[in-house]
């Protein structure tokens, strides 16, 4: 039987982050609701991130983010797509001066994706991940049209 070929961008209604709402849109959309206040929250709602920091001790913050639900493939091929949104996700936590230590999948894909290309796909992520010290501790799968990737 032949190998099946899939081209991950041919599934993608746009490119990598090109999902996100606007900030004015998310702005009017957000706006009126009630926005609660601690003063360990270092980043929050308030700094209009995609992430929060929260202080845990005078040592110690948490680092909270998702990064994955916007990532659509860039890349036709499955593993190289996995890695590259892995490595997306895991620069967050960079940026922001943290040290990644756990992750959570999050996984969109199509019915008809074929089963290898879901594991490659998840393998890229797992390897680049592991390869940067990040343990991957569950996460969630849908079934969605466009195939979508993060931690």
């Amino acid at each position: 039987m032949a190998e099946q070929t899939i081209q991950l961008t041919k599934l993608a209604s746009c490119a990598g982050c090109g999902a996100k709402v606007g900030a004015g849109v998310l702005a009017q959309l957000l706006g009126g609701l009630k926005i609660h206040s601690d003063p360990r929250l270092l980043v929050g709602f308030d700094k209009s991130d995609d992430a929060s920091v929260y202080q845990v001790t005078d040592e110690l913050a948490i680092y909270f983010g998702i990064e994955g639900l916007n990532m659509r493939s860039i890349a036709d091929d499955p593993y190289l797509f996995g890695q590259i949104a892995a490595t997306n996700a895991l620069s967050d936590v960079y940026a922001m001066g943290g040290e990644p230590k756990l992750a959570l999948n999050l996984l969109c894909i199509p019915e008809s994706m074929p089963k290898e290309a879901v594991h490659q796909l998840l393998r890229g992520g797992y390897d680049k991940a592991y390869e940067a010290g990040v343990i991957i501790t569950g996460g969630h799968s849908i079934l969605d049209p466009e195939p979508k990737y993060g931690l």
